[in-house]
């Protein structure tokens, strides 16, 4: 896991009005932070640090130490709420996690060998990747940044799914969980599709009557 810590404090001023008030002073992110044995709470993040945590892919799947007023909550990143059109965040949710309790988490999904994939290379296919991320159950501790997929000996006409991918030790497949009937594809090799000329002329000549 990654270590990610961010610096919080308790929010008492709370409402539309109070969260608008801490973005424009632009050194605070309105968040709350729930879960486990406690209720939930208000608090405001150290902008600087969480938008440079933000950057790292990481940090969606990692346990993080949040330190509210000097005391240490251990949580993970469950919802962040976005400007429509400005590159500010404007609300955080948290998720407080036990040590000792499975959470569930969606983890990227890496795809490695490409340049030697045998279906690529040798074979004339293409990659389609049909899953970026893979929903996960484990205790905090055993938490990957991500999962890995090699296909470098993988062939044309292949198709990847959950039950395909190695999982780390401690870590189980959400979909798989349900039954067979939930193992989704993740990846494929296929041929790669040629456009005729009788395809390409054709869109020049809707293009032209379009005019």
């Amino acid at each position: 896991m990654s270590d990610f810590i961010l610096k919080a404090s308790v929010r008492n001023d709370l409402g539309k009005g109070a969260s608008r008030r801490l973005r424009r002073a632009n050194q605070q992110v309105p968040a709350v932070i729930y879960g486990g044995e406690k209720g939930a709470q208000s608090i405001s993040v150290e902008k600087t640090a969480f938008y440079k945590a933000i950057e790292d892919e990481s940090f969606f799947s990692s346990v993080i130490k949040l330190v509210i007023d000097g005391k240490e909550e251990q949580v993970v990143v469950r919802d962040l709420q976005r400007h429509p059109y400005k590159p500010l965040l404007t609300h955080a949710d948290f998720l407080r996690v036990d040590a000792t309790h499975e959470i569930t988490m969606n983890v990227p999904l890496h795809v490695t060998g490409e340049e030697k994939c045998v279906g690529i290379k040798d074979q004339g296919g293409e990659l389609h990747v049909l899953a970026n991320e893979v929903a996960i159950s484990c205790l905090p501790k055993d938490l990957p940044d991500y999962l890995e997929v090699d296909i470098s000996a993988v062939e044309l006409g292949t198709t990847l799914h959950l039950s395909d991918l190695t999982l780390p030790k401690g870590v189980t497949s959400v979909d798989l969980s349900h039954g067979e009937d939930h193992d989704n594809a993740v990846l494929s090799i296929t041929k790669v599709k040629v456009r005729s000329e009788e395809e390409d002329e054709g869109e020049g000549e809707e293009g032209t009557s379009a005019e």
